[in-house]
């Protein structure tokens, strides 16, 4: 376990999770510094974190700040290639991120979701089918609580579930989930890794220190997932929504198996049709949680129960109103190509489709057969409006909005009943938006307006 009293400790970004892990360092006697390339009056923290005696650097990086500590914490939304990460690494300081000091101190066990899409749902839902089972659950990571507020009230009865990002994983060491799973792996962040394969490689790692007393569960139909396989000591299991597995669980028909150990009969868990959620993925979703679940020792009528009373995570395909025959989705989550595709497929046509935000080096035209089949109109957004009409130029009609404001505006004079309107943006929101959630909590406030 890390040593950090007396410790000079170095937190780079002080977005949520950064300012956990500098709480976190304090109460166990570190001597913490923050730092923050954002302006001073941009940093609402600030004074609340001078009241409790931390060291703060904002507006710019100093590498002699960097150069004096004895190890640094960086937050998931700073990149490894930062200048000065990069030169006191190259001359050997300790650099972890955020994930890896929460997990170095959470007791009981931990399950790890990552893949490039349906990772908050997988979450969410395994959490509620362990809080159901009555095992003392905390469920953050990614999303809501950072893994430093877990470790607080861990115990080791605790079972921690912890969504995890290819920024976080980046950064790990030790981390070691009892159940990892690896829902997808499709482009996305390009911006940030350099490459697909860089990506790839990150997303992998969640897998890397896990030993033959662990599991690892991954998508049967994903080729880029199935690949992790070579990559881990662990155990195997799958799931499939298309075909019998060996060892895992799948769809068949009306229903859904899970088979325990390769050649033990397939035992029923529940009828497909029980699936609260709308969209082909959510079925994925679910079969991983159920296999996650069965791997902890759930029962099947607590995985039944609780899959079925389970409500769709807010921003993911969500359902806001309908208005004159016309039905508005949210579904501001999908800030890649892949998700946007997930979403477009949940629906059989007549589609309204938003699209735009900040580009993260995708390809859109990949879109242009489901889009030319299921979409109406495309609602251009944000600052990648003009690359996303370029390549989708002659495939569908495309109409400039420029923000979301103007979209619903558009949208509400002209969709008709039986329409459906969608935000799915395939794009990141932090040129219009703090983040994806405010994005969608405006697209909701103007449809809820209407």
């Amino acid at each position: 376990m890390i040593e950090l009293k007396n410790k000079r400790v170095l937190v780079v970004g002080l977005g949520k999770s950064g300012l956990a892990a500098a709480r976190f360092l304090k109460k166990r006697g570190a001597s913490v510094t923050v730092s923050d390339a954002r302006p001073a009056t941009l940093i609402a923290e600030l004074p609340m974190l001078l009241d409790e005696g931390f060291m703060v650097e904002a507006g710019s990086h100093g590498l002699l700040t960097f150069r004096r500590q004895d190890l640094i914490v960086v937050s998931p939304g700073v990149p490894m290639s930062t200048p000065e990460l990069v030169q006191v690494r190259a001359l050997g300081l300790h650099i972890i991120g955020e994930l890896e000091l929460g997990a170095e101190f959470l007791a009981g066990q931990s399950i790890g979701i990552t893949g490039s899409n349906g990772k908050t749902t997988t979450t969410t839902l395994v959490g509620e089918i362990l809080a159901a089972s009555g095992r003392p659950t905390l469920v953050g990571g990614n999303i809501g609580r950072p893994v430093t507020d877990l470790a607080e009230e861990s115990t080791p009865d605790t079972w921690s579930v912890l969504e995890v990002s290819s920024f976080q994983l980046e950064t790990v060491e030790t981390f070691k989930p009892r159940i990892a799973l690896v829902l997808n792996i499709t482009p996305d962040h390009l911006d940030r890794h350099g490459s697909f394969e860089a990506y790839a490689a990150a997303k992998a790692r969640i897998t890397e220190f896990q030993t033959a007393d662990d599991f690892l569960v991954l998508n049967a139909e994903d080729v880029k997932t199935q690949m992790v396989a070579a990559k881990t000591k662990a155990q195997i299991y799958w799931f499939s929504a298309k075909r019998q597995i060996k060892q895992g669980a799948f769809a068949h028909g009306e229903s859904i198996f899970f088979i325990p150990k390769e050649g033990a009969k397939p035992e029923p868990i529940m009828p497909v049709a029980e699936i609260p959620l709308a969209g082909a993925h959510n079925v994925e979703n679910v079969l991983a949680a159920i296999t996650a679940a069965k791997l902890a020792g759930v029962e099947t009528a607590t995985i039944r129960s609780a899959v079925a009373a389970f409500k769709a995570v807010e921003h993911r395909l969500e359902f806001v109103r309908e208005l004159d025959g016309v039905r508005y989705y949210n579904d501001s989550k999908a800030t890649n190509v892949d998700a946007t595709v997930k979403a477009v497929e949940a629906f059989e046509g007549n589609i309204w489709l938003i699209l735009g935000g900040k580009d993260k080096d995708s390809d859109y035209a990949t879109m242009s057969a489901l889009l030319r089949e299921r979409v109406k109109t495309v609602l251009t957004i944000g600052s990648a409006a003009e690359k996303i009409e370029h390549q989708l130029a002659g495939v569908v009609k495309i109409e400039r909005a420029e923000t979301v404001e103007r979209a619903i505006a558009l949208v509400h004079e002209a969709a008709s009943a039986g329409d459906v309107v969608l935000l799915a943006p395939a794009c990141a929101s932090f040129d219009q938006f703090d983040n994806y959630e405010h994005r969608g909590r405006v697209f909701k406030q103007l449809v809820t307006a209407l």
